[in-house]
């Protein structure tokens, strides 16, 4: 037998399957966070369906101490296939461009939003009502990527901005009452949950703006 020499072995590199490819791009990542995001709300929704168990119930139940519990439930239940496949592609493509500009800050803004909404929704809506879906966060991703761009000044996202209020906007009609099973409150405090997430998430880039207008020209 030979025998094995003490001392520093070198490892070959290269592409094959152990190779360190490194991140992926963001915007693979924001697919795969919003893609997860729906397929549990499809699972949710399946075992909604064949549990004896009413999860509906655990949606937002106004001015009640279990109704709080809806705040952090309300968004990912929904009344039926119908109400979950509606909110299906504007969950999918609105929570993707949130996510497009950093996982974190898009998880940040949907946190705001998710909170927002539900607190308002549980302060102000009818008595005896049970708030449930996720076209609350879809509300508040839709203000926050319209409004994103004018706090940030960014020319990039006021165009993106522009485009979604193009192709959404007409969303934003349900903010106001209308249909009795339709939670125009959860519309409406998602997409106030959205303008404030914008606001609060470009705090960094409206102090650079007035530290920038604050700097001294020097003479050349």
């Amino acid at each position: 037998m030979k025998s094995r020499q003490n001392g520093p072995m070198t490892v070959p590199t290269g592409t094959g399957t152990g190779a360190d490819t490194g991140p992926r791009p963001i915007w693979q990542r924001a697919a795969l966070w919003i893609g997860g995001f729906v397929a549990m709300l499809y699972g949710i929704e399946a075992a909604d369906t064949v549990l004896p168990a009413d999860l509906d119930a655990a949606g937002v139940e106004p001015r009640t101490a279990d109704g709080l519990w809806g705040i952090l439930f309300a968004p990912i239940l929904h009344a039926d296939w119908a109400h979950l496949t509606a909110n299906t592609v504007p969950a999918l493509v609105l929570g993707f461009l949130v996510l497009l500009s950093g996982i974190g800050r898009g998880i940040a803004a949907t946190v705001i939003v998710w909170v927002v909404a539900g607190l308002g929704t549980w302060l102000v809506a009818g008595s005896g009502e049970t708030h449930i879906g996720a076209s609350s966060l879809i509300f508040g991703w839709l203000t926050y990527l319209i409004v994103r761009g004018v706090f940030t000044r960014k020319a990039g996202q006021i165009l993106l901005g522009v485009v979604v209020l193009f192709l959404y906007g007409g969303m934003l009609w349900g903010v106001l009452p209308s249909e009795p099973w339709i939670s125009w409150e959860g519309h409406l405090f998602g997409a106030l949950g959205g303008i404030l997430a914008a606001w609060l998430l470009s705090a960094d880039a409206r102090r650079a703006r007035r530290a920038g207008a604050a700097a001294p020209v020097l003479p050349r």
